[in-house]
């Protein structure tokens, strides 16, 4: 199972940063909060700090973790994630390794195609 980690951040207006994977990705088309695997000795906030730098170009202090931890399966690839809210201390973010980023408000949450791992984390920022 592939240890993953994704960042939950919020803008001064409340809105969340999502990221639509590129199209000739794996999931490619399907909306995800932004993160990725974790490194053989890696912390997941080490990990996190690490993918939102490379995949949006920002540097982010990891805060608390929700507490939904999804095993997922597609039958290729199996995961755990583990979603943290974050907070930007530098930068704003680029779309470097997603096909689009937007941030969008708790009621546009529901009507994005999400990959299917990331819903349980949409289902607790929608109904806590």
């Amino acid at each position: 199972m592939i240890e993953v980690v994704c960042g939950i951040i919020r803008n001064t207006e409340g809105k969340f940063l999502v990221c639509r994977r590129g199209l000739e990705r794996h999931l490619g088309g399907l909306w995800e909060f932004p993160g990725g695997k974790v490194d053989a000795g890696e912390t997941p906030e080490a990990a996190l700090a690490r993918e939102l730098q490379e995949e949006l170009g920002i540097t982010v202090r990891v805060r608390e973790q929700l507490s939904a931890i999804v095993e997922w399966t597609d039958g290729a690839i199996s995961i755990r994630l583990r979603g943290f809210f974050c907070e930007i201390t530098e930068g704003s973010p680029h779309a470097h390794e997603h096909e689009e980023i937007r941030w969008c408000g708790h009621s546009e949450l529901p009507g994005l195609d999400w990959a299917q791992a990331d819903v349980p984390l949409v289902e607790e920022l929608l109904h806590g």
